[in-house]
Formats: C-alpha cells, structure tokens, sequence
C-alpha cells in the first residue's frame, strides 16, 4: 500500500474509523499506531484518538520486505499430530516465524518441510501459527494443520478456556507461596523495543506458585497468556526473569536467554472436543541451573 491522505467524512476513534477505509484489519492498524505511522493534521496520533470530521489523515504503511519462505530440513520435536493440529516443543533460541531479522531458521521454515498442510488465516510468513512464544522461551505450541481449526484454537485463546502453564527462575525471593499480578501491559513509553505496565495497557493477569526457594533465586510455575507477559510483570514485581536480557539485570545467571519454559498446553480438540493436555520437561541447561542451585554453585 503507498501514503495515502484521508479526509475524515465522520467522527470517532481513529482505530475504529480507519480500518474500513483502508481495507485492512483493526489490529493492522493499531500496530500502524504504535509504530507513529498515522498522522492527524500532521500530529502522530494513538488508538484512542478521537477523530473529526475535516481531520486530515496521512498514513505511511511500513516497507514490507519480501522474504523467501523456503522450506528447511530443521529438527524439530513434534509431541503430538493428527490431521488437525500439531502440538511441538520449541526448542530455546528458534525464533517462531521469518521476520526481516530472522528470514530463514525459524519453527515455521521447519513446519514447511516436516507438515504437509497448515493453516493459512495468517500472513504467508505465518501459516499454522495460533500462537507464539519468544525466541529465547523453549516449550510447547500449538499449530494448526487447516483454518477450522486454526478458528477454534485461536478463539480458545482468546476466551482464555486452554491451558499454558510456565517454569522460569527468577530473581530474588517471597515471603509467601503464591501470588496475582493484575497490572495492565502496553508498549513502553520510554523504549518502544519494550513492553511495560501502563495504564492505557491491555488487561493482564498473571498468576503464579512457588515451587522451590534458593539463596538469590526462585523457581516459580505460572499461568498466563500475552507475549512478553510474564517477563514484563515478573520484572514489575521486582522479580525479573533470570537470564533476561530485555527486562532483567546485567548481572544474572548465565545461559541462553531467560530462564523461562512452557511446560505445560492444553486445549479443546477442534473437531473431537477431546480435552488434551500435553507437558514437556524444561531443557537441559535449565535443568541443570536447577541442580547447581540447590548445591549453592550458581
């Protein structure tokens, strides 16, 4: 799509007003607006903006870079399949879908060479993904292998009815065993890289138990849903996610990334209603954090 220049002929909120007279998606345009694509009257502008009739709007699309979606012969651990879904443990350090920094390498490269069909209600560089986790996140993902199912498994998501449950080590201690972090996450306002608590943020809730104190540490099992949640909200706490490079402190425990896996999936069968619950073992170098923890080494 080239700039295009828009009188407003009606009133409302700028996210709600555009995206029909632009043809695309609502959610489209709201990443437009956080990345001060959209101007009113020359002034960038945010969702909640409420526009004028007379108002001038100019929207710059990104530059979409064409990236080749090739195939790849890549390992890959696929825990369960059938003729709808596929449910895989992605290993620590694989990024989900090409991205114009990560063009080739990805679940999605290896998804092409190892599954015949997926869904394609995604972008062409995200056929079958319902859902991500971070490169550095090691654990379990659903895909889907056709669009119904595809549609039932993201409307599960969204309805918050399936099950993800999280192992991280984190920083510092508790004083009690669980916990509720209620805070609402939106883009930072100070490093537009991040995510962070504000209060124009969508709602989110992150639920967590500890399972085992050490002497600078904790390993905490959570329930939750949003990219970059538990990270954004464990680091609210002053809790960081051990190993984060994003929200976390320079001075951490050593290994790939953040210390965060997700252990546990489970959903609602789209053709069968059979319930399913899948769980895998967090990854190695994990496991062995765990160990030199407990022995005081680490």
């Amino acid at each position: 799509m080239e700039e295009k220049i828009i009188t407003l002929e009606s009133a409302g909120r700028i996210d709600k007003l555009l995206p029909p007279l632009l043809g695309i998606t609502r959610s489209q345009l709201q990443q437009w607006l956080k990345e001060d694509l959209i101007k009113v009257n020359q002034v960038v502008v945010k969702a909640n903006y409420k526009g004028k009739v007379g108002d001038v709007v100019q929207v710059v699309p990104p530059r979409i870079q064409e990236l080749a979606l090739e195939p790849e012969n890549i390992p890959l651990t696929i825990v369960y399949e059938d003729t709808d879904v596929l449910v895989v443990n992605k290993p620590q350090g694989m990024v989900v879908h090409p991205s114009a920094g990560h063009p080739t390498g990805t679940l999605v490269n290896a998804l092409l060479y190892h599954v015949k069909n997926l869904s394609s209600i995604n972008d062409i560089v995200r056929p079958g993904i319902v859902h991500r986790i971070d490169k550095d996140t090691s654990g379990l993902l659903m895909v889907a292998k056709n669009d119904q199912a595809h549609l039932s498994l993201a409307a599960q998501l969204k309805e918050k009815t399936s099950k993800r449950k999280y192992l991280a080590i984190v920083h510092g201690t508790f004083d009690h065993e669980k916990g509720t972090i209620n805070a609402p996450i939106g883009r930072s306002k100070v490093d537009r890289k991040k995510q962070a608590v504000v209060a124009e943020g969508k709602n989110a809730v992150t639920h967590f138990t500890v399972l085992e104190t050490f002497d600078q540490y904790s390993l905490v099992e959570l329930e939750t849903g949003r990219t970059h949640q538990i990270r954004v909200h464990m680091a609210y706490i002053d809790h960081p996610v051990a190993g984060d490079p994003l929200y976390g402190p320079k001075k951490t425990l050593q290994g790939h990334g953040q210390f965060l896996h997700a252990e546990l999936l489970g959903f609602t069968h789209p053709t069968t209603g059979e319930e399913l619950v899948f769980e895998v073992p967090a990854p190695e170098i994990f496991q062995t954090t765990l160990e030199k923890l407990r022995l005081g080494l680490a």
